[in-house]
């Protein structure tokens, strides 16, 4: 258990968790407005709400409680194993599901499922075996998955030297003048929702490429390839240019396509082998609901 204190200085104002946030950067909104409720937070030693408006020399006391052990145990699942040998496993992914195992997330991830499948490399650590790279929970697509250490140095490597391949579907809003474009602009957490990424000016480089595929009345089907994997970097890239992934809760506009979340997919991936060096490539169609939502779109 971790335990702060400080006084409400004449330069801060508004609302308590707003204040707390600019203190603490590293708790999100939320969980700061969950401590609050669990009374966790107390101002002048005193319980409050979320809604309460800090004055100059109050006392504010922020308790942390010591974090909740997430174990990973296998889970049995229907998983599509698009390819497998000794040393890699590339799987796609259902949208809805989770990577790996979190609080609030520990069972009926990805990860859950794997390790009643096979072994996986476990240099990544307990929560993580064998992941090299993520997709979003609502994004659909293609993952490599290393069965041991070996592999997943090799693979790791790849993606931090850019040599991998990775290539999205995106139906997203408006329409481009252009055919193709680069979207080169740094991410970083959001300075003014903590739940969400960023283009900041210190952020990291993230790079992303795409092309336009087809042309639709008030949506566009494009493809994107990553050059850097930066946390949800299509679809932050996509919103500072104005068209921001349909269906996207996160960063998109309230009208827009109705699915299962953002219409994103990971259709294509390509790696060296890390044993022999072939050069392997994978593709997957996007689900049913993206395929209908296509459809529609055309009128079919």
């Amino acid at each position: 258990m971790e335990q702060f204190s400080f006084v409400v200085s004449d330069q801060e104002s508004g609302r308590l968790d707003k204040v707390v946030t600019n203190h603490y950067p590293d708790l999100t909104r939320s969980k700061i407005q969950n401590l609050i409720k669990q009374e966790q937070i107390l101002v002048n030693q005193a319980p409050t709400t979320n809604r309460y408006k800090v004055s100059e020399n109050d006392v504010i006391d922020v308790t942390l409680p010591d974090p909740v052990e997430v174990s990973v145990k296998p889970e049995k699942m229907n998983l599509d194993i698009v390819f497998e040998d000794d040393d890699v496993i590339v799987v796609n992914k259902p949208q809805g599901m989770v990577v790996h195992p979190a609080p609030g997330h520990e069972n009926g991830t990805l990860v859950n499922g794997l390790l009643d499948h096979a072994p996986l490399a476990t240099v990544n650590g307990e929560l993580r075996p064998g992941i090299v790279h993520r997709i979003d929970k609502d994004t659909s697509g293609l993952l490599m998955v290393a069965k041991n250490d070996q592999a997943m140095l090799s693979l790791s490597a790849q993606l931090k030297a850019k040599t991998n391949q990775r290539k999205y579907l995106a139906i997203v809003h408006g329409n481009f003048k252009e055919e193709a474009g680069t979207i080169n602009a740094p991410i970083g957490r959001s300075k003014k929702d903590r739940k969400k990424m960023d283009i900041v000016e210190d952020g990291r480089p993230a790079v992303t490429h795409f092309k336009v595929l087809e042309r639709f009345t008030d949506y566009t089907l494009i493809e994107c390839e990553l050059e850097t994997g930066r946390t949800h970097q299509i679809r932050v890239h996509l919103k500072y240019i104005g068209h921001p992934v349909a269906g996207d809760p996160l960063y998109g506009p309230r009208n827009t396509l109705k699915g299962n979340g953002q219409f994103l997919h990971a259709k294509l991936l390509g790696f060296k082998h890390p044993r022999t060096g072939e050069e392997l490539v994978f593709e997957v169609d996007p689900p049913q609901i993206f395929q209908d939502t296509l459809s529609k779109l055309r009128g079919i």
